[in-house]
């Protein structure tokens, strides 16, 4: 091979490994949100649901993101740890895991939905996949003792793991009756509007840490 020739060899090698970094540079950040009725957007259209509000929020502020729907209304913890590994595909970057006021409303033990939470992001970090925790409340019907014990399961989990956490999910809505459906427990387009804007400057932080992260 003549030095010419070498030398073309070499440049057609460098110009397509460049283009390879650049197309993976250039490839959006694939985010699952992982959660019940508040996250699938319950009697509402997919492009008014939690995901797709807060992917076009944080689009808005410059970040190359896109978030999959993954809420399936009704879901408990434990119909989360069910499906955790099929509905969160390989090749996801981080999931925002909203679970547990199912759980809640139907009295199930908080020491049960905090293994279940535990068991879902052992698994989701055992695959490299960064962890965004909303975090919910108790009912007041369900009395003091319950909402103690309930109401300590994600911030103990979110110190557990190191986890960025969202305190509540319905901050800011579940006491705005314009906000909610008829049914009075789940947002509306509006509501969910609130709970994108509110959530941002969080799911900011923690997309750009994933960026910053090493393969």
């Amino acid at each position: 091979m003549t030095f010419k020739a070498a030398l073309l060899h070499f440049a057609v090698i460098l110009m397509a490994t460049l283009a390879g970094v650049t197309a993976s540079l250039a490839e959006p950040l694939k985010v699952v949100g992982f959660g019940d009725s508040l996250m699938a957007g319950y009697q509402l259209p997919q492009d008014d649901a939690l995901p797709a509000q807060l992917q076009r929020n944080l689009v808005a502020k410059g970040h190359d993101v896109v978030i999959k729907n993954a809420g399936v209304s009704g879901d408990t913890t434990s119909g989360g740890l069910a499906r955790v590994d099929w509905s969160v595909p390989d090749g996801t970057d981080g999931v925002i895991l909203e679970l547990g006021a199912n759980d809640a409303l139907r009295g199930i033990p908080p020491e049960q939905t905090a293994r279940n939470l535990d068991q879902i992001i052992t698994r989701l970090k055992a695959r490299n996949i960064s962890v965004l925790l909303i975090g919910m409340l108790a009912p007041p019907n369900m009395g003091g003792d319950y909402a103690e014990r309930f109401n300590a399961i994600y911030p103990d989990l979110a110190k557990k793991y190191d986890l960025p956490l969202y305190p509540f999910v319905l901050d800011g809505v579940i006491t705005e009756r314009k906000l909610l459906l008829e049914d009075g427990m789940h947002p509306n387009t509006e509501g969910l509007a609130v709970m994108a804007e509110r959530m941002l400057p969080l799911a900011q932080s923690w997309v750009s840490s994933i960026k910053g992260k090493p393969n």
